[in-house]
């Protein structure tokens, strides 16, 4: 099948009025053949954080990927404003633990950079003890934010993030939160996109919530919270009623889809 264009020809350009990332009626189909996403219209602003929630094979780490161009798409067109930086940090890493590679040499490997640069990157997450560090043995902690400042080098205008705190304890979520936070008050203009199951920071600091299953089933600002019986069946109702959740309004059911 021959998929369309994920890039248009007459994209938006870095003007602060105009979005980052407009997505439009973008469908995504899984190595089988499986349909993963369907119909999902979305758009992406200067400045915004938007957070990206919904059960595991959803789609949500699908959807990312499309966005940002490094996965193609089955339908649909993506823009992206000409100019466009994103810097990406997976959900996971492999490493090969037979081959060397310290934390300064994985930088690197990314975008074009000095050793200053690296170490400045490095700094901006507390993690400049790490440069010399072999990669294969980081913590789960110390990888996330080496993977973070990887994705600081392209100087980004989007940060695009895979569940970054997959694995950490609450004192790790907590530190890499307050770390992003500090990221965010320094550069007003970043962009973030990040999926997330840390649904209590998602209230706490996010611009705009999508409950991804399949498509995008409902989107919202986090001021218009309250607990909706069709986020109970998608993430859980022990979670849902544990925490205030962003408004949702259903009027169908979800079909089957491909999980990621």
């Amino acid at each position: 099948m021959a998929l369309s264009l994920a890039t248009a020809s007459a994209a938006p350009d870095l003007a602060a009025s105009a979005p980052l990332i407009v997505a439009h009626n973008v469908s995504a189909k899984g190595d089988h053949g499986e349909t993963i996403l369907r119909g999902v219209n979305l758009t992406i602003a200067r400045g915004e954080i938007v957070t990206i929630v919904g059960p595991n094979g959803g789609g949500k780490t699908t959807l990312t990927r499309c966005l940002i161009g490094a996965r193609p798409i089955s339908a649909g067109r993506v823009e992206r404003a000409h100019g466009l930086r994103v810097g990406y940090a997976p959900q996971k890493l492999a490493v090969d633990r037979v081959m060397p590679l310290d934390v300064d040499g994985f930088l690197a490997l990314g975008a074009r950079s000095t050793r200053r640069q690296r170490e400045q990157a490095l700094d901006r997450v507390g993690a400049l003890r790490l440069a010399r560090r072999q990669l294969a043995d980081l913590s789960g902690g110390e990888t996330q934010r080496a993977l973070l400042a990887r994705a600081l080098l392209r100087a980004p205008n989007l940060l695009a993030l895979d569940e970054p705190t997959r694995g950490l304890d609450q004192q790790g979520v907590a530190e890499f939160y307050r770390m992003l936070a500090e990221i965010r008050s320094a550069e007003a203009e970043l962009s973030v996109l990040l999926v997330s199951h840390d649904l209590t920071v998602v209230m706490a600091a996010s611009d705009r919530v999508l409950c991804v299953n399949g498509h995008i089933c409902c989107a919202g600002a986090p001021e218009d919270v309250e607990t909706h019986p069709e986020y109970r069946k998608l993430i859980g109702a022990e979670d849902a009623d544990a925490l205030a959740v962003y408004q949702h309004h259903h009027d169908h059911t979800h079909q089957a889809v491909g999980r990621r």
